[in-house]
């Protein structure tokens, strides 16, 4: 039997990062319910967030303290999460994917090592295919142009074989020099890089998203298919409930301010 599509939807305006976690344990929850008559869905959430620096499980509130003052101060918010992984930053200029999926669709299931290679491995694609861009082999998780330049990075979390948070990629210099205030995933000699400097040419990151979409779709083995929230029942209506909240929050900060 084949697999049902992933429904995908782009949200144009960013978004606030702990409004956004709590829409992704939502989905979660929907479709734990609806796994029991194996009618739930699985969604592919592209974004960007306001600005935001973001810890994983690895780290400690302690550890954290002095850290989440001075962020705070340059004008980002600052939030932890239940990913893989350590500090690091998200914001305008840089593609969001969340992808919610059930790896017990298939048999034997993927497992989550697999499912983090692929989630590489197509990002890797996109770039070579749609910019001729190359990467580089790292044993680091994420995408590399070169030993030292990340452009990509990867942090997961899978309960109940349902997979939340996934993958950031820099498309445009925006996040750079917010980028620059940490050392991102712990990599102390490693700076970030993005699509735009790395071509030599802007490119905007609604432009990237029919890419990904299809470069997700190939790697996975999955159809793709654009959601309609006008129709997507309680689904829908929280992620139009979102899309509100992002409008509301108005403009955000360009660049970290200065201390």
């Amino acid at each position: 039997m084949p697999l049902p599509p992933v429904l995908y939807h782009y949200f144009c305006t960013p978004l606030p990062y702990t409004r956004t976690l709590l829409l992704q344990e939502k989905i979660h929850q929907l479709q734990l319910a609806a796994r029991r008559s194996s009618s739930h869905h699985d969604i592919l959430l592209l974004l960007e967030h306001r600005p935001v620096y973001t810890s994983g499980r690895r780290q400690t509130e302690q550890e954290l303290h002095t850290e989440r003052a001075r962020l705070t101060s340059i004008g980002a918010e600052f939030a932890v999460a239940a990913r893989g992984g350590q500090l690091t930053y998200h914001g305008p200029g840089q593609l969001v994917g969340y992808p919610l999926l059930d790896l017990a669709r298939t048999s034997p299931p993927i497992g989550i090592r697999d499912y983090i290679c692929k989630m590489q491995k197509m990002i890797q694609t996109y770039l070579l295919l749609t910019h001729g861009i190359n990467h580089v082999p790292s044993d680091h998780t994420g995408v590399f142009l070169d030993p030292v330049t990340k452009i990509a990075s990867i942090g997961v979390q899978v309960r109940h074989r349902l997979t939340t948070h996934g993958f950031a990629m820099n498309i445009t210099k925006e996040p750079l020099e917010w980028f620059g205030q940490v050392v991102a995933c712990g990599l102390v000699d490693v700076k970030a890089g993005c699509i735009t400097e790395a071509k030599g040419k802007n490119v905007r990151v609604e432009d990237v998203v029919p890419g990904i979409v299809d470069a997700f779709g190939t790697l996975y083995g999955r159809d793709m298919v654009k959601l309609c929230p006008q129709n997507a029942g309680e689904l829908g209506e929280a992620i139009l409930a979102l899309e509100e909240d992002a409008l509301a929050a108005g403009e955000w900060l360009r660049a970290p301010s200065p201390n």
